[in-house]
Parts: C-alpha cells; structure tokens; sequence
C-alpha cells in the first residue's frame, strides 16, 4: 500500500526518542491517519482510512498496519490520535486500572489541560471523585473548571505545598503524574497512606541535559506504603484499545467527555509545534494536519 497522511500525532513520548536512538537521517517516530492512494491489499483497497505508526512523513510504503481504525461515527478522524486514540488510552486504562478510583476519592493531575490529563480528570468525575488539576495558564485553568475539576492551579502561579492543602487537606488518594521531578516530589509528602500512583510521563526531565537533583522518594513512598507503577500504554493493554475506544466514543456522545485540538497546518511546521509542547502552547491534543 502506498498512504498518504492526513493528520500526524504531536507527542512528548517521543523526545526521548530523540536522545536516546535516533541518529541523523531517520524518521521521526509518531503515528498518524491517513488515506490508501495505491493498494495491492484487498483488505485496504484505495480510499481506506487508516492508522499506523508510519513517522513524520507524508507518504509510506506499507504491507503491515500497526492499529486498527476505530468506530468514530461523527466524530473527526484526528480524534483516533487524540481523544479516541492512544492518549485516551493512556488516560482510561492508565487510570482506571492503575489507581482503581471509588467514589469520593480525591485524584490529583498534573499537565491536566493535555490530551491524557484533560481525559483522566473527566473520567474521575464521572467516578465522582474530586478532582484537582494543575496547568501552565489561566486559560488552560478555566477550561479545567468547563470541565468539571473542583480545583484548578497554574502551578507557575501558586505555591504546590499551599495549593494541596487547600484542596486536599485530609490527603490525596489518587495521583496520575505526567511531570516527575521536584512536582512529583512535593506531591508525595501529600498522599494519603496508601494512595496509588499511576505514572505515564516524566515531561520535566525529557529535556534535562543532567539528572535531577533532589530529595529521594522512596522513604515517603515506604512510609505512606504508595503503589506506585508506570505504564507504557502500547503495551498491556494494546489488545484491549478496542474495549477503551467504544467507551470514550460514547461518552463523548453523552457529553460526559469533552475535548479540544490544537490543530497546525502543514507538515513543514511539525518541529515548531512539536517544541510547543514543552513550552505548553497546546490545549489538548496536538495534531498537524497534512
């Protein structure tokens, strides 16, 4: 098959990626969705729609696709790398069988305005638990408290030990860290004995060019006896995408789930949005569309 892209994923997970094997030359890693323009597949004849881990390009020679196409209905097909896609993904299975939510709990989420924050703090309100979210901006605040989070910080603007007090004050009983570093660090010391910890990203450090330097979190993770386990979301739950797909689908048809794209045009400007995310540009789910 010959595809053409038509929408490219913009993600973090991928800066590492960049340090650590990628040399001069090579394709930047990254999935997208794109359209079948010659076929010699009978499965995909021309016109399929389809999803794959084909890189930063817009054309591919392919005989294997690496994800299946989900039911999208009305919804748009760049929602099958964002919303319905792996960062959904991420947040549901990530959460839900990670941090094991019960109703009145109290979940904390950092980079809570992003395309996995933004679904896991949703989902944790229709588990009916509070919800604390921390952003880089104003704007990105307001859309968390749009979205139903009882509590919403620009962590440039407060003071992290201060913030958690005031919203948690007996204690957090679920975290889902996308940071790391010196945040993650602060939030321990406010975890409630026995609080689960769920950690899909460490975006603080993707651009260090040294090892952090800080107090140790084993001793508080002992104390308070914390699980805490990361997750690559491409792996365990691969086979299950399917099962989180139709769920996400419908509460976006119920209006339980909302979303939002920052949408860049033109695959000659993939690096400019691509730094945006380590400048916290984007509201959402980053995507260039081709």
């Amino acid at each position: 098959m010959l595809i053409k892209a038509l929408y490219l994923s913009v993600d973090p997970y991928t800066r590492p990626f960049v340090s650590d094997r990628a040399k001069v030359g090579d394709t930047m890693i990254g999935e997208q969705i794109a359209r079948v323009i010659e076929s010699k597949n009978s499965q995909h004849p021309v016109g399929t729609i389809v999803r794959t881990h084909a890189g930063w390009r817009t054309h591919t020679v392919t005989s294997k696709l690496t994800r299946h196409m989900p039911e999208l209905g009305d919804l748009p097909l760049s929602t099958a790398l964002g919303v319905v896609g792996m960062p959904g993904m991420a947040g549901y299975f990530g959460f839900l069988e990670l941090c094991k939510p019960t109703e009145g709990e109290t979940v904390l989420v950092n980079t809570a305005s992003g395309a996995v924050g933004s679904v896991v703090g949703q989902i944790a309100k229709i588990k009916k638990c509070k919800v604390i979210g921390f952003a880089g901006t104003e704007e990105k605040c307001q859309w968390l408290r749009e979205l139903g989070f009882d509590y919403a910080y620009n962590y440039k603007t407060v003071k992290l030990h201060e913030a958690l007090k005031e919203a948690a004050p007996e204690g957090i009983d679920c975290y889902f860290d996308n940071v790391g570093g010196e945040f993650t660090t602060t939030v321990l010391e406010h975890m409630k004995t026995f609080g689960r910890i769920s950690v899909c990203g460490t975006i603080s450090g993707y651009n260090a060019t040294e090892q952090p330097k800080g107090i140790s979190p084993f001793p508080t993770i002992l104390f308070k006896q914390l699980s805490v386990q990361g997750f690559i979301i491409s792996g365990k739950w691969l086979d299950r995408y399917p099962e989180g797909e139709k769920q996400m689908a419908q509460w976006i048809k119920e209006g339980k789930i909302k979303y939002r794209e920052t949408v860049t045009e033109g695959i000659e400007n993939m690096y400019t949005a691509f730094q945006g995310l380590f400048k916290g540009t984007n509201i959402g789910k980053a995507i260039i569309k081709c």
